[in-house]
């Protein structure tokens, strides 16, 4: 079970590991690689590319899940435990938004083009009782108290890089390498599809890695919760209780969830994660759910820790 401490710890090894590795292997590819094909602009594109779809995203993200502004005296109850929560954690209050799709869930997101926002769907207004909605609102301040969506697209920045690089490499290898056979020096075009194909595997490996950053932010985002909102352990838990079974409900009614996982790294439940009851005694469904062991497999290609790992350590939480 974590402790805050070895979170903690965890987290920044996780970041210096992965930063590490993946500068290395950048590194190495462009010394490797350099001599044969001129990677300067290609390697200043990807990199403007994604800082730019960094700056964007806001926009793209409220157009995909039909955002809009909360307007002022709309949610009053809302607003003003936001802003008292935002005060307590020393940071300015975001804007606060409303996703107009029927799936319960919330995010935070933001650049410096927008500023940060909290935004809630219209499902989660639904189903939730206030102070539950207040320990999700809680969950998604303590990702901007941490910084965590700088943090994530830092962190990802280089991997990503080696993924796009090396499905270039492989491009230009069969299209172009064998053209230039006879040319000297540098390295044959096999190398540099050995070398592109190597990199898909080190890029895929690495974002593992990232994987494992961004649940452990998670739970870092569900202690801030814990530990701002009057007995948020609880709360919290029962709003993700009721998430998880509002989420099978809707794929039982034949509601395609998956066109709302594009950006799921951003909600505070991931919609692959869901449980289907016919009981309505939340409680027991957090007993049940407690009770799971998921494997190694069914978290590694997650954004998010299983339901039954956040539970257990809110539970310890609670106990602070």
């Amino acid at each position: 079970m974590l402790s805050l401490a070895k979170l903690y710890a965890s987290m920044a090894l996780t970041v210096l590991v992965v930063s590490l590795i993946s500068i290395i292997i950048l590194a190495g590819v462009i010394y490797v690689v350099g001599s044969s094909i001129s990677l300067e602009f290609l390697l200043g594109f990807i990199a403007i590319v994604y800082v730019a779809q960094w700056l964007l995203s806001p926009y793209i993200i409220e157009a995909m899940y039909s955002v809009r502004p909360l307007e002022k005296g709309e949610l009053p109850w809302l607003e003003r435990a936001v802003e008292e929560l935002s005060i307590k954690s020393g940071i300015k209050k975001p804007q606060l938004m409303i996703a107009y799709i029927d799936v319960p869930n919330a995010f935070a997101y933001g650049s410096p083009l927008t500023g940060y926002r909290v935004a809630v769907t219209r499902g989660l207004l639904k189903l939730l009782p206030k102070d539950e909605v207040i320990a999700v609102v809680g969950h998604e301040l303590g990702h901007i108290k941490h910084r965590d969506i700088i943090v994530m697209m830092l962190v990802g920045l280089i991997p990503t890089i080696l993924l796009w690089l090396g499905d270039y490499l492989l491009r230009w290898g069969w299209l172009f390498g064998f053209r230039e056979r006879d040319r000297e020096g540098g390295l044959g075009p096999l190398a540099i599809i050995a070398v592109g194909g190597l990199l898909l595997i080190l890029g895929f490996i690495l974002n593992l890695g990232v994987l494992y950053l961004s649940r452990l932010r998670e739970y870092y985002a569900d202690a801030h919760s814990a530990l701002t909102v009057p007995n948020g352990s609880k709360k919290l838990m029962r709003a993700l209780a009721r998430i998880l079974i509002a989420t099978g409900y809707l794929k039982k009614r034949g509601v395609r969830i998956e066109r709302y996982s594009k950006l799921k790294t951003l909600f505070i439940a991931s919609p692959d994660h869901d449980i289907y009851s016919l009981t309505y005694d939340i409680d027991s469904i957090i007993e049940e759910i407690k009770q799971i062991k998921p494997s190694i497999w069914s978290e590694i290609f997650s954004s998010h820790p299983h339901p039954s790992k956040r539970f257990r350590f809110l539970e310890k939480l609670a106990l602070l």
